[in-house]
């Protein structure tokens, strides 16, 4: 390593280390710069050694430097209330794909710090450990729309049985009026899921038949398309906010066309 590299870390004004750490980024990505690389390493092993602005904007690119060695000082980071940046910690696990993260992970769900929940939802996604799903299920009931929204992308990235369970309840009693994140995420569990949002789209509650009706159009499978038409021909339910089932069965409709319309083009690229 160049002595000069890990010397820029280390002294000058917060600004010119700051403007150091991103030199030392962008030598890393786009040279493989082993001498970068080796002063970022320092930068995360060391880190109590560094201001918690350089390892946030390091961390904020961890996939750059990722290395098997770092998962001991990222484990300690994301345990060190003191030194502040278990977000960031929580970013380089997951960049890193350290699945030993993953029970202080959700030890975090709870954390008074926004961004250090919403992190550590983002890293459990990616990580993709079952075991978070009881955890991550929790916060489906969040009052934050945007956590709310994460979460339910990190229990369909994780998939599973339980994942999927997950979702269902919370789209069967939900607790807020806008769901589209659950409707969007239940169609990822497609073909497993059909027979339920079908039979959700003959509810007696309009909200339900609204909801199906958007997560069925996102599914992009033919079988949706009869009870699609039905609701946009004849169901004039309203919704808590006023939505009404009709047009949400039109715009599924018209979602669902564009999503076979893309397979079908990529199915065609693949066969030339």
């Amino acid at each position: 390593m160049n002595p000069a590299d890990l010397q820029g870390l280390r002294s000058g004004s917060l600004a010119s280390r700051e403007a150091h750490v991103h030199d030392l980024l962008e030598r890393a990505r786009e040279h493989g710069d082993e001498s970068a690389i080796a002063a970022l390493h320092v930068l995360v092993r060391d880190y109590r050694d560094f201001h918690r602005s350089l390892y946030s904007r390091a961390l904020n690119h961890a996939d750059v430097f990722a290395d098997p060695g770092l998962q001991a000082p990222l484990l300690d980071a994301l345990a060190d209330t003191r030194y502040n940046c278990q977000a960031w910690a929580a970013m380089g696990c997951a960049a890193m794909d350290i699945t030993a993260a993953v029970p202080q992970l959700i030890g975090l769900l709870d954390h008074p710090q926004w961004i250090v929940r919403g992190e550590s939802v983002s890293a459990l996604s990616r990580l993709g450990d079952a075991s978070a799903v009881p955890a991550l299920a929790v916060l489906l009931g969040d009052e934050a729309d945007w956590l709310r929204q994460r979460t339910a992308d990190a229990l369909a990235h994780i998939g599973g049985d339980a994942a999927l369970e997950a979702l269902w309840h919370e789209f069967e009693n939900r607790r807020f009026p806008r769901i589209g994140y659950l409707a969007s995420t239940l169609a990822l569990f497609t073909p497993d899921v059909l027979p339920r949002l079908l039979a959700a789209a003959e509810s007696p509650d309009p909200d339900q038949r609204y909801w199906a009706a958007v997560a069925l159009g996102s599914t992009g499978d033919d079988r949706a398309v009869p009870v699609l038409e039905r609701l946009m021909a004849g169901d004039r339910g309203v919704t808590v906010f006023d939505g009404e089932v009709r047009t949400a069965a039109k715009k599924a409709l018209r979602t669902l066309r564009r999503i076979k319309a893309a397979i079908t083009e990529r199915e065609s690229a693949k066969s030339l």
